[in-house]
C-alpha cells in the first residue's frame, strides 16, 4: 500500500510476515490438531486409535507364490516361465512352477518342467521337487 508523507515523497508500507514454521514444526501442529490439542479445543474428528496387537497376518497367495518362484530360482540357477498351480495346506502352501531347464532354437522344442514347492504360512520354503519334464510345444493329448 502507497502513502504520500507531508513532504509529498511517496511512500510503500510494507508487511512483517510471520516467521516461517519448520516441518517439525508444522507436523508437531498437525499432530497435536490430530489429538484435539490446538487452542484447548477438542477435535470434532474421532481419534485414531493405535493398532492392536493381533496374530501376525498370514501372507498373501500372489506374495507366497512370488516368494515360492524366488527361491527355487536361487536354488537351481531356472527363472520361472510361471505359477501354474498354488493350493493352501495345514502347514502353509504347496506351489506349482514351470520353468525352462533347457533352451532351443525353436522355442517350441525348449525342454521345460513342473516343480512343487512346499513354504510355510510366511512364504518360507520348506522343500520343492520335480514333478515331470516336457517339451514346450507337446501339449499332452498322447498321454490318454
Amino acid at each position: 500500500m502507497a502513502t504520500r508523507d507531508q513532504s509529498g515523497t511517496r511512500k510503500t508500507a510494507t508487511r512483517k510476515s510471520a516467521p516461517r514454521r519448520s516441518d517439525s514444526q508444522e507436523q508437531d501442529r498437525d499432530r497435536d490438531q490430530d489429538q484435539g490439542q490446538d487452542s484447548g479445543q477438542e477435535s470434532r474428528e474421532p481419534r485414531r486409535q493405535a493398532p492392536r496387537a493381533s496374530a501376525p497376518k498370514r501372507a498373501s497367495a500372489s506374495r507366497v507364490a512370488a516368494e515360492a518362484a524366488r527361491q527355487l530360482l536361487e536354488l537351481t540357477g531356472r527363472a520361472s516361465e510361471g505359477v501354474t498351480g498354488l493350493e493352501r495346506t495345514d502347514d502353509g502352501w504347496t506351489v506349482q512352477v514351470e520353468v525352462v531347464e533347457v533352451r532351443r532354437i525353436p522355442e517350441t522344442t525348449d525342454v521345460l518342467a513342473l516343480y512343487d514347492i512346499e513354504v510355510d504360512e510366511d512364504g518360507e520354503l520348506l522343500g520343492y521337487r520335480r514333478v515331470s519334464r516336457y517339451s514346450r510345444g507337446d501339449t499332452g493329448e498322447n498321454e490318454r
